[in-house]
């Protein structure tokens, strides 16, 4: 190796210290696609290393001990549900707290790299979101006590115009309430005009114009295999324990639903941006589009759809699958 003065090495190791921490300030990521946590962590070895040897394990040292810390700040950020992260869940537990400790210690080395002859290193280290051991689900997800059923599909009521007289306009509305898991209901009312709503509407006093879903699912229609919520455009951030609600703010898909092995080993949702990467939802997916979110994490569906996902689910099983995915 060609000899260079003492104060030129100094200056050389000086600046790659600081573009390794330049870079690896921004290297840390939760891929919920893929499902894991992932830091590439930098080391320099001492100027007053005494051999070449020395230098490089010096070096890969400090590129662990950087990975280990870019690790620990992304667990600690990563959302548990609407209002808890890791790092909460660390301050108030301290069974959480050294669960956590222990998994980004034992975190897996994807790849490593010597650099500028030895002076400085490069480790890649990885920890999965979920599996049954050493996972982020595995140490933070707390085992509910027993494992509650899904809820049962909500009656819903739509309004529907009538004619108070033939060639009227309409003047009033018939309400009708539609009982889940029947076929739907015929309209009995004086004169009807063949007007059909097309989304339900809460119920007003008021003789307003319908407005909502013309045809209320309230039957089994298909083999479904899974569950695609659309969310893209709406800002959604990926959590471990998603929940799915309806638009009168009751969930109907949440971890306390589900076998707790599995949420832990598979997680409750896949998350991607693409539809053609929903494989998890199956080949004959149901997809019904969120109206809006909760707390930026729960994806809030219509009454009618929330409804045709429970009875769906019913026939098939997709939910208690986990056969879930959210598109962003």
């Amino acid at each position: 190796m060609k000899a260079y003065p003492r104060f030129l090495r100094v200056m050389v190791l000086a600046m790659a210290l600081i573009v390794a921490t330049m870079a690896s300030a921004f290297a840390a990521e939760a891929n919920w696609e893929q499902g894991y946590v992932e830091a590439e962590g930098t080391g320099v070895a001492p100027t007053n290393a005494k051999s070449l040897a020395q230098a490089r394990m010096l070096a890969r040292r400090a590129a662990i001990v950087d990975a280990y810390r870019q690790l620990a700040e992304s667990v600690a950020g990563v959302q548990v549900d609407s209002t808890t992260t890791v790092e909460g869940m660390m301050v108030t537990s301290d069974v959480t707290k050294t669960q956590v400790s222990a998994l980004v210690k034992g975190a897996q080395v994807i790849s490593e790299q010597s650099m500028e002859g030895g002076q400085s290193y490069i480790v890649k280290m990885r920890i999965p979101l979920f599996g049954a051991t050493k996972s982020v689900a595995s140490a933070v997800l707390p085992k509910p006590a027993v494992k509650e059923p899904f809820p049962a599909p909500q009656k819903t009521t739509i309004h529907v115009a009538v004619n108070v007289k033939p060639g009227e306009p309409a003047t009033t509305a018939a309400e009708v309430t539609q009982e889940p898991a029947q076929s739907a209901p015929a309209v009995q009312a004086k004169q009807p005009t063949a007007q059909t709503p097309a989304a339900p509407a809460k119920p007003a006093s008021s003789a307003a114009q319908p407005s909502g879903r013309a045809n209320f699912q309230t039957t089994v229609a298909g083999n479904y295999t899974g569950l695609i919520v659309d969310c893209s455009g709406l800002g959604l951030k990926p959590a471990m324990s998603p929940v799915i609600k309806n638009d009168l703010g009751q969930p109907i898909y949440g971890y306390k639903n589900l076998d707790y092995d599995k949420v832990v080993t598979n997680g409750m949702a896949g998350y991607t941006s693409d539809l053609s990467r929903a494989a998890r939802a199956g080949s004959n997916p149901l997809v019904v589009r969120a109206i809006r979110l909760d707390g930026g994490v729960n994806p809030v569906l219509s009454t009618a759809d929330a409804n045709r996902v429970l009875i769906e689910n019913g026939a098939t099983g997709f939910l208690d699958k986990t056969n879930v995915v959210f598109v962003r």
